[in-house]
């Protein structure tokens, strides 16, 4: 898969930093090795190891000798911010290049908590509902919803609000995105701020937005009427809301949901959040949007937002996402810049050469198709290791010819 996009080629592009000495590795070298110890297993710097004592991987990707886990740290630190958002830009622009079928995409926005128990630069205290007081970082993500792929990440200290930078992280996502129009936007109430839903609307993006539920919009909650039952436990409908610093009103759906009736009801989940409104044994929330569809879809189409949270999961789980950092913060958000590459290269080959209706975290691909017994066949006059046998059953034979030959090949 890499080869048919043309991956190495692609790295000699984007302007990485060149090793210091004459007897430094070859960037290209170092960005495969740190993308395929992520596919391995790796979750740690010191993990990286394992691709050094792999013989047969050296021998497949054409490298000289592996690198240690020091160079790809040392490699890390020669990135400052500037040079890390030009990388990181060629990088997203290459990559969604290679999607041709995907013209509109769904963009989510979400952030997260990494709690750090070391001193490194940005980790600091904030908003860390997992580990209350200690020090962490507040990365923020846009994910494709279609593609399962990441569009950008910002590593941010840890006491920073949820918007803060947002209309910065909107265009370098659009930037990152080329011609690729976004046909509607998702986030949490975190992103509920007049500033950016103004800009979403000069930038004509479609947009559903997790309202704050403040006093006043309590009581325009409260005093809703219209409500007609989607299902037992959930009603819906639709205020016309225009807060005292907005220029104008808009739209906001209110959904209704029954604890009692509804076992996944939010109130349950999370009673302290303040995109809900507790009441007698029930729930409140709003959703405030431009789209002009029925209260049921705008409900519907929002719901699909929670897929962000699990991929958020399989990065923290898989991917390295908590625990590949140092101490200098270009150095951390670059290195977690590219564990996103390799968790969207995993993607596409879930999805292009895989093919699978279930959707299988890296872990489970171990077991599928990465970690496969071999041994190399050498050539009888030369003793030379020419061709590499791989111990595959039966019944899955035809399945790997067609994923890994080309059909003028087989």
């Amino acid at each position: 898969m890499l080869d048919s996009m043309g991956f190495s080629e692609a790295v000699t592009t984007w302007g990485l930093p060149e090793p210091g000495s004459n007897r430094g590795y070859d960037p290209r070298q170092l960005v495969e090795q740190f993308l395929v110890s992520i596919w391995c297993g790796a979750c740690r710097f010191s993990h990286l190891e394992m691709v050094r004592m792999d013989n047969t991987l050296v021998r497949l990707f054409g490298w000289t000798k592996a690198a240690g886990h020091k160079a790809l740290v040392r490699f890390f630190n020669r990135f400052d911010m500037i040079r890390n958002e030009q990388v990181q830009c060629e990088i997203y622009r290459w990559l969604f290049d290679q999607i041709h079928a995907l013209k509109s995409v769904t963009l989510d926005l979400d952030s997260t908590v990494i709690t750090r128990n070391g001193e490194q630069e940005g980790a600091v205290r904030g908003y860390n509902p997992g580990r209350r007081g200690r020090a962490s970082h507040h990365p923020l993500l846009a994910f494709v919803a279609e593609a399962r792929m990441v569009a950008n990440f910002w590593l941010r200290p840890g006491n920073t609000h949820s918007a803060n930078n947002v209309l910065q992280f909107l265009e370098a996502t659009l930037a990152h995105l080329g011609e690729k129009k976004v046909g509607l936007l998702r986030a949490d109430s975190g992103f509920f701020d007049d500033v950016f839903l103004k800009v979403l609307e000069e930038k004509r993006i479609p947009y559903i937005i997790a309202a704050r539920l403040n006093q006043v919009l309590q009581r325009g909650l409260y005093q809703a009427t219209g409500w007609w039952a989607l299902e037992p436990g959930l009603e819906l409908t639709e205020i016309s809301y225009q807060a005292a610093c907005w220029s104008q009103p808009r739209r906001v759906i209110v959904v209704r949901q029954s604890i009692r009736q509804r076992k996944n009801a939010p109130g349950k989940l999370c009673p302290s959040s303040k995109m809900i409104l507790t009441f007698k044994d029930g729930v409140t929330g709003a959703f405030v949007t431009t789209l002009e569809l029925p209260v049921a879809e705008v409900w519907r189409t929002y719901r699909g937002r929670a897929d962000c949270e699990n991929r958020i999961k399989e990065l923290k789980a898989d991917f390295g996402l908590d625990a590949f950092n140092l101490r200098d913060f270009w150095a951390t958000e670059s290195a977690l810049g590219f564990a996103m590459l390799a968790y969207n290269l995993m993607s596409l080959f879930r999805q292009s050469v895989m093919r699978a209706r279930v959707q299988h975290t890296l872990s489970t691909l171990h077991g599928l198709v990465l970690s496969i017994g071999g041994a190399w066949k050498t050539n009888s006059k030369t003793d030379e290791p020419k061709r590499l046998m791989l111990s595959i059953p039966r019944k899955h034979r035809a399945w790997l010819l067609r994923a890994t030959v080309p059909a003028s090949d087989q």
